[in-house]
């Protein structure tokens, strides 16, 4: 990207520095919205028709009804691509609650679409893990990709003085989630294991699931326990910025393995990404 950046800000493109939101719009008052975020690679949007759908999922549950039809977000996001000359970075679409008369009630939302930097991801399967530190939690309404982040962002401090580099949430020993990240792990089977509900379910997430079938591997959705966590072969996070990022470490307990199945994983979602 090149010069200031631009941004679509309910119905108006703007340099993103110009931007902003009305006081009484439900984001402000009350932290109510949702949102996506997906990787623009050669200029092109991954996955952008699975993201869509998550969005409208998102909307219809959080009962929020944007201006804009699929096709104008569509529109919106190749206009922004290319007045950016965007090459490689990410998107983020979100929908606000819009203005409210008595910063409670839900009327109009209101739809923004933002270019933000992000580094190329390597080809090369990642070898520099991460190191998680589990904390029980469950978010509010899961399934549905909100812009209600506060645990996470109170727990940084917390994360740094365990050692670690991210939070793995549980409730009632039944592990669930990082805050931006999907979980899989490989027991002694050689069985791929992840978490069935009380999350988010991915994008990536999905697409590592649809590529470990295609490769014949064993995949199950379940509960998972901390307790069997901690005796995986492989344990591996999975997003749109991160694809897979091998977990090295959980509560300071070391993590080791040859991440083998992971590495076949990564090698299928290039060529996914590929199309």
């Amino acid at each position: 990207m090149q010069g200031k950046e631009i941004c679509y800000a309910d119905g108006v493109f703007l340099p993103l520095e110009s931007a902003g939101l009305p006081l009484k719009d439900l984001s402000v008052q009350r932290g109510y919205g949702v949102f996506d975020f997906f990787r623009i690679q050669h200029s092109v949007p991954l996955f952008l028709e699975a993201h869509l759908d998550r969005l409208e999922s998102s909307c219809r549950f959080m009962r929020l009804k944007p201006a804009e039809n699929r096709q104008s977000l569509v529109t919106n996001v190749m206009e922004l691509i290319q007045r950016n000359a965007i090459t490689h970075s990410g998107m983020r679409i979100i929908v606000t609650g819009g203005d409210s008369k008595d910063a409670y009630s839900l009327e109009s939302a209101r739809t923004l679409i933002m270019p933000q930097a992000f580094k190329p991801l390597e080809d090369a399967f990642p070898e520099t893990g991460i190191r998680l530190s589990t904390y029980p939690y469950q978010r509010q309404l899961p399934e549905v990709k909100t812009t209600d982040y506060i645990m996470a962002i109170w727990l940084q401090d917390w994360i740094k003085q365990n050692g670690s580099d991210d939070v793995l949430y549980h409730h009632n020993e039944m592990i669930s989630e990082c805050p931006r990240s999907n979980i899989f792990m490989v027991d002694q089977n050689n069985t791929l294991l992840t978490p069935a509900t009380g999350m988010l379910k991915g994008i990536t997430r999905s697409n590592v699931i649809q590529v470990a079938n295609d490769l014949g591997i064993a995949t199950v959705c379940t509960d998972i326990t901390i307790e069997s966590l901690m005796q995986a072969k492989e344990i591996f996070v999975t997003s749109s910025t991160k694809r897979i990022l091998p977990v090295h470490a959980i509560d300071r307990q070391p993590m080791t393995g040859s991440f083998s199945i992971a590495k076949k994983i990564w090698s299928g979602l290039l060529n996914l990404e590929k199309g």
